[in-house]
């Protein structure tokens, strides 16, 4: 019996040849992207180093870099992880409405809810201070967030458009400004520029984004 399970430790099992497991592994990962979390939105993709990663995550810059390349790709790593955890699943309701304003409506109150939170918040400050020296945080936000949620909304808008109830429009490019529309304000007062919106004003901000888009697209 292994000193460990003698002093009633747990034993976690081993790969061959003594390699980490795939639980272990995957803990390991766990613990390096929530280690890079807390550095990348609390001090900056710059100021974070791969050092200081390792060094809080207790490993060595050898078995850093044995699952991660470099920096570049541990921040994807950390974006892919956050955008995992706000998605809604595909099959969710919330694409569901019994009308197309219900439908909006519900989406619009979903993706204001994930960009106010402290940690969207968070994101999108070190993406906008870093852009111009690392222009590549940028584009890794957009094709794993932004471009997921504008194909999502273009599909509910889709049908629409080949219907007749919505005017011809390109849908990618309603579905952007629909986000935009509901985003970008309220984001930036919460960013401090400008007084943020209390959940009140929230609701009519939602309301007024989903009638004037409604009242913008719809057929004349």
């Amino acid at each position: 019996m292994s000193a460990e399970a003698e002093r009633g430790a747990p034993v976690h099992p081993r790969g061959r040849g003594g390699r980490p497991s795939n639980l272990e592994s995957a803990r390991l990962a766990d613990r390096i992207l929530d280690v890079a979390t807390t550095l990348f939105l609390g001090d900056g993709f710059g100021a974070t180093s791969i050092e200081a990663v390792a060094k809080r995550a207790g490993i060595s810059k050898r078995t850093f870099y044995h699952r991660f390349r470099g920096k570049e790709v541990l921040f994807e790593a950390v974006v892919r992880r956050l955008i995992e955890r706000w998605a809604p699943p595909l099959d969710a309701a919330l694409f569901e409405g019994p009308n197309l304003a219900e439908t909006l409506r519900g989406a619009a109150e979903y993706m204001l809810g994930v960009a106010l939170t402290p940690e969207a918040l968070a994101l999108h400050r070190v993406v906008i201070a870093e852009a111009t020296r690392f222009p590549g945080l940028a584009r890794i936000l957009h094709e794993l967030g932004a471009a997921t949620g504008i194909e999502r909304i273009a599909r509910v808008l889709e049908p629409r458009i080949a219907n007749g109830e919505l005017r011809s429009i390109d849908p990618q490019f309603a579905a952007e400004q629909f986000i935009l529309m509901v985003v970008s304000g309220p984001r930036r007062r919460a960013l401090g520029l400008g007084t943020p919106l209390s959940p009140s004003e929230l609701k009519v901000w939602l309301d007024q984004c989903v009638a004037l888009f409604l009242n913008g697209c719809r057929r004349r």
